[in-house]
C-alpha cells in the first residue's frame, strides 16, 4: 500500500538539506527553572532546621524564666535593656545576676534569628509554602511582644499579670515555631492523615495545657501555693489550678490514646502522641513532687515548668502534623 500525500507520510515530505534547521528548545533554558525547583526543598528544610533549633531556645527561654523567678533574680537587673548599664555586668556578676543577664541574652538570640526568618521569607516567598511567610512575622510579632512584656515587669517590679503575660507569649512562640517546623519539614507527605476530630481534640487539649500553664504563671507571680503552704492563704489559687489539672489530662488522654491504640497512624502522629502521652505522667509526677517537697526544690519546680513548655509545643506540633500540602509556588 502506498500513502497518499494526503496521509502525510515522511516519504511524501522528504527532509532536504537546504531546509533551515528545525528549531529546538536549548537546555540551558530549563536549568534556571530546575535550580529554583531543587533551591526550594533545600530553603525549606534549612529553615526547618532553624526552627527546630528556636523550640529549644524558647524552651530553654522559659526555664531560665522558672529558674530566675525561682532563685528570686527577676529584679537582679535593676534596668532594661542592658544590666547595670553594660552589656556584661562583670563586676556584678553572681549566680542571680547570670540567670536575668542570660534569659535576656536568650531572647536577643532569638529575636534575630527570627528577624531573618521573617526577612529571608518575604524575599524568597516564592520558594516556599504560602502560609510560612505570614508565620514568619507572626513570630516576630511574638517575640517582640515578649521582650516588651520583659521589659514591662522590670520597670513594673515583677507586676503578677505582666509575668503571666510574658511567660503566655513564650508559650505561643514557642507553639508557632513547633507547628511550623513539622509542617515545612515535608512531614505532611505522609499517606495517612489524622482524623479532623482527632485534630479538633489536639487543639482542645493544647487549649486546655496553654491555660493550666497560665493559671500556673498566675500563681507563681503571686507566690501563691508558698503563702498556702506556708501561712494557708492565697490558697484558692492552687485550688483553681488542681481542679482544671483533671479536665486537661482528660483531655490529653483523648488526644494522644487513639494514634497508639487504633492502627493506620503515621509514624510522625504516633511519635507525637507518645511524647505528649509520657510528658503528661512526668508532669503530673513533677507537680505532685513539688507540693509534697513544698516548693523547697528549686529543680523540681523549674522541671515541672519546663515540661509544660515541652508538652505546649509539642500538642502544636501534633496538630500541624500530616497536613495537606500545599503546592509550592515555584512547582505551580
Amino acid at each position: 500500500m502506498v500513502n497518499s500525500p494526503a496521509m502525510g507520510s515522511a516519504e511524501s515530505h522528504p527532509y532536504s538539506p537546504t531546509d533551515p534547521p528545525i528549531p529546538q528548545r536549548p537546555a540551558r533554558q530549563l536549568k534556571p527553572q530546575v535550580d529554583s525547583a531543587l533551591a526550594a526543598p533545600r530553603l525549606q528544610r534549612s529553615i526547618a532546621l532553624l526552627l527546630s533549633h528556636l523550640v529549644v531556645a524558647v524552651v530553654a527561654l522559659v526555664a531560665i524564666g522558672g529558674a530566675t523567678r525561682v532563685m528570686e533574680a527577676g529584679l537582679a537587673c535593676p534596668d532594661w535593656p542592658l544590666c547595670y548599664g553594660t552589656l556584661l555586668p562583670g563586676r556584678q556578676m553572681n549566680l542571680q545576676v547570670f540567670l536575668e543577664w542570660f534569659h535576656r541574652l536568650d531572647a536577643f538570640v532569638v529575636g534575630v534569628a527570627l528577624l531573618v526568618t521573617a526577612v529571608l521569607s518575604l524575599l524568597r516567598r516564592a520558594e516556599l509554602p504560602s502560609w510560612f511567610p505570614a508565620a514568619a512575622v507572626l513570630s516576630l510579632v511574638l517575640v517582640a511582644t515578649q521582650a516588651g512584656l520583659g521589659a514591662l515587669t522590670v520597670t513594673q517590679l515583677l507586676a503578677a499579670p505582666l509575668v503571666t503575660a510574658h511567660l503566655g507569649a513564650a508559650l505561643l512562640l514557642g507553639a508557632l515555631l513547633s507547628a511550623a517546623q513539622v509542617a515545612l519539614a515535608g512531614a505532611s507527605m505522609a499517606n495517612s492523615r489524622p482524623p479532623l476530630w482527632w485534630r479538633a481534640v489536639v487543639l482542645l487539649a493544647f487549649l486546655g495545657v496553654f491555660g493550666q500553664c497560665l493559671l500556673g504563671g498566675a500563681m507563681a507571680s503571686q507566690w501563691a501555693a508558698d503563702r498556702c503552704l506556708e501561712l494557708g492563704e492565697a490558697c484558692r489559687w492552687l485550688a483553681v489550678h488542681r481542679s482544671f489539672a483533671t479536665p486537661a489530662a482528660l483531655l490529653l488522654a483523648a488526644a494522644t490514646l487513639p494514634p497508639l491504640v487504633i492502627p493506620g497512624w503515621s509514624g510522625l502522629v504516633r511519635g507525637l502522641a507518645l511524647t505528649a502521652l509520657l510528658l503528661v505522667l512526668l508532669q503530673i509526677t513533677l507537680g505532685v513532687a513539688t507540693l509534697r517537697l513544698q516548693l523547697a526544690v528549686p529543680l523540681v519546680t523549674v522541671a515541672h515548668q519546663i515540661v509544660a513548655a515541652l508538652l505546649v509545643s509539642v500538642l502544636a506540633a501534633a496538630a500541624a502534623a500530616d497536613l495537606k500540602p500545599q503546592p509550592n509556588p515555584v512547582h505551580a
